[in-house]
């Protein structure tokens, strides 16, 4: 464990601070307040803030095509580490602005909030970071070029950091109009300059879905891929595509969209017949991942208009309860998107919507065209009552195991005697949580730990599989149980993440089939009910190796065979014995200690989630009842490794 740095005592008198004077005051303008503080403008300078650049491009091209006047947008990752973006809308102005004398394209590019979004006559809705998106993404650039089509010519200009270094000059002649961005990231200000295909990917096919018959493409010149999106049934295809291999209770999708008090409100939503609700929201084309108060007047109509649905055709008496949210959320996946003239987000990188008024607008709109398309639609709207109404009922039992659950938590160690054996830290930010395969290569991990920092939880067993199982039934599950309390976050709608005891659960199995098995089955369950777990960068798989080779007295490990092919090519392979292991369980502590556990010599995966949507798709495939799908998924993918972060 790598130890803080200490830090010094006070002794004596404390020194006594430099005078505080008029010389202190700083004043950052332009492009340096970006430099000094990229945090405050794209959320962080690690992988997320690094394609954090690349979407605020891309959002000013879909205000283009919001305002009507692109209709495509071409993305390339480039092999100098560059990414470009090029759209056929109407060219950023280059005519010398009257109030600065520069050219307009020039004071986009280089001044905070300055662009046509403020004006509504322009742009009714638009995305990007409060309009200094395009600025900040030239602030943060080693260069950038532009390229605008525009006025009959084609005009280009060179930035580095933020910086003009020519002139705006026309370089040719042009019948067309459009915008192309090109820049490079500055690895001056981030902890890393590549971008990922897949990241790239996931949010493009977003905004397809979102923006009915836009074509975007994404190329990479350094693998040769390239995919092209365009969904001309828009947020419809987008629901349909998520429960593609899921079995629905309904074939079309419950479309509804309308305009009201300037905002328009467009939602997609189908029933499933599984047991978990999957909600994207989005405000301006903006995904809000922590929802806001679009998503909560929507819940609020559903809920509402499902209850008074359900008492008229009499399946709830007047004696009974209404049915809650939940229940009536329960196999919901839905699509919300919402377009304002004037956004207000919680968070500079946009991940709540906080507008008051938008609530009761989604409400109403919501709540009257579900209304009609229930008294429509009478089979359908019976199907969907009658889950809600078995969902009520599996509810009661689950807050029983729920609060079980809850009470054990409290109690900490005596929740889980003889199972969960904890380490002595009480940081979070220096604790790890190994779950661990077999009660067997849970002692072993007991001894191998470093007591200080790591706790062991061996879990026996089988872990059930949430995908096809109800909250009251995974709540009275042990493993399962014993993984909710060990973790102290609660569980689904009551998840606290900074409740989270450990800020590393790694997850240890046999490094065989059995042991990918029970990491799927884990991971399935931190997708589905923790999954802010992931997002936060809490959740890992160890490494244990699968074979150990020996050569006189040394020893070596290999993680696969053609890790095991070059160790045995390195030493000639006379004179050495190869052992394979089964389990971890083979292991020694020591050895479990020095290949898996030691955080000096260990490799621990990182478990992201690059693409929300495409991670629902797997999980289905893997873990629902489909078996054809499930069939092909692992037929095209048997000899591909997944992309994951690899850290000590």
């Amino acid at each position: 464990m790598r130890k803080a740095p200490r830090k010094g005592r006070l002794s004596g008198r404390p020194s006594r601070p430099a005078a505080y004077d008029e010389t202190h005051i700083q004043i950052l303008e332009g492009v340096d307040a970006v430099r000094r503080r990229p945090g405050m403008y794209i959320g962080s300078t690690s992988a997320r803030g690094l394609h954090q650049l690349v979407y605020e491009v891309v959002d000013n091209s879909v205000d283009e095509a919001l305002a009507g006047h692109c209709t495509r947008i071409d993305v390339a990752i480039h092999s100098d580490g560059s990414v470009s973006v090029t759209d056929d809308g109407s060219g950023i102005p280059v005519k010398t602005h009257p109030k600065v004398g520069r050219p307009a394209v020039e004071v986009a590019l280089t001044t905070l909030h300055a662009g046509a979004k403020f004006d509504g006559r322009v742009y009714r809705v638009a995305g990007g970071l409060h309009g200094v998106g395009v600025s900040v993404v030239n602030a943060l650039s080693e260069w950038l070029e532009v390229e605008v089509r525009r006025d009959g010519g084609i005009f280009r200009q060179r930035y580095q950091r933020g910086r003009p270094v020519t002139e705006l000059q026309r370089v040719g002649d042009s019948e067309t109009t459009g915008t192309k961005v090109r820049f490079r990231p500055d690895p001056e200000i981030f902890e890393e300059v590549e971008f990922s295909f897949d990241t790239i990917a996931a949010r493009l096919r977003e905004l397809a879905y979102l923006n009915r018959g836009l074509k975007l493409t994404l190329s990479d010149e350094r693998s040769g891929q390239r995919v092209e999106y365009q969904y001309d049934g828009g947020i419809v295809s987008f629901v349909k595509d998520v429960n593609k291999n899921k079995d629905v209770l309904h074939e079309e999708p419950i479309y509804i969209r309308a305009e009201r008090n300037g905002a328009e409100v467009e939602a997609a939503l189908q029933y499933t017949d599984g047991y978990l609700e999957t909600i994207f929201s989005f405000a301006n084309t903006i995904r809000t991942h922590e929802g806001g108060t679009h998503e909560t007047g929507f819940k609020m109509a559903l809920t509402r208009v499902v209850n008074e649905y359900a008492r008229r055709l009499g399946v709830l008496k007047s004696s009974d309860g209404n049915l809650t949210g939940e229940d009536v959320r329960e196999g919901l996946t839905a699509v919300l998107s919402v377009m304002l003239a004037d956004p207000q987000f919680e968070g500079q990188t946009k991940t709540k919507l906080g507008n008051s008024e938008v609530r009761g607008i989604v409400d109403s709109v919501v709540a009257e065209a579900l209304q009609t398309y229930l008294e429509e639609n009478p089979t359908v709207a019976r199907r969907i009552v009658d889950k809600a109404v078995s969902a009520a009922r599996a509810r009661e039992a689950a807050r029983k195991a729920r609060e079980l659950t809850r009470r054990k938590t409290a109690l900490e160690l005596s929740a889980l005697p003889g199972k969960l054996t904890d380490c002595t830290s009480r940081d979070p930010a220096m604790s790890e949580l190994y779950l661990v395969e077999g009660d067997s290569a849970g002692g072993s991990a007991k001894q191998a730990r470093d007591r200080r920092f790591q706790a062991i939880l061996p879990l026996g067993g089988k872990i059930l599989n949430v995908e096809k199982a109800r909250l009251d039934k995974i709540l009275n599950h042990d493993e399962i149980r014993a993984i909710i309390t060990a973790l102290g976050t609660g569980i689904g709608d009551e998840f606290d993440l900074p409740r989270a005891r450990y800020h590393k659960v790694i997850i240890m199995t046999d490094a065989d089939v059995d042991g990918a098995h029970i990491r799927t089955l884990l991971l399935t369950f931190f997708f589905r009910y923790m999954q802010r777990l992931i997002e936060a960068g809490y959740v890992y798989i160890a490494q244990p190796p699968l074979y150990r080779i020996k050569k006189g007295n040394q020893t070596y490990y290999a993680y696969d065979d053609e890790d095991l092919e070059r160790t045995l090519k390195r030493l000639d392979g006379r004179g050495v014995t190869v052992q394979r292991y089964k389990g971890l369980a083979e292991m020694n502590p020591e050895q479990l200690w020095e290949t898996t556990m030691n955080p000096e010599t260990r490799t621990l995966i990182r478990v992201t989630i690059e693409d929300a949507v495409r991670a629902d798709e797997i999980f289905t495939i893997l873990m629902g009842d489909k078996v054809e799908p499930r069939r092909e998924f692992i037929q095209a993918n048997a000899k591909l490794v997944r992309n994951l972060d690899t850290v000590g």
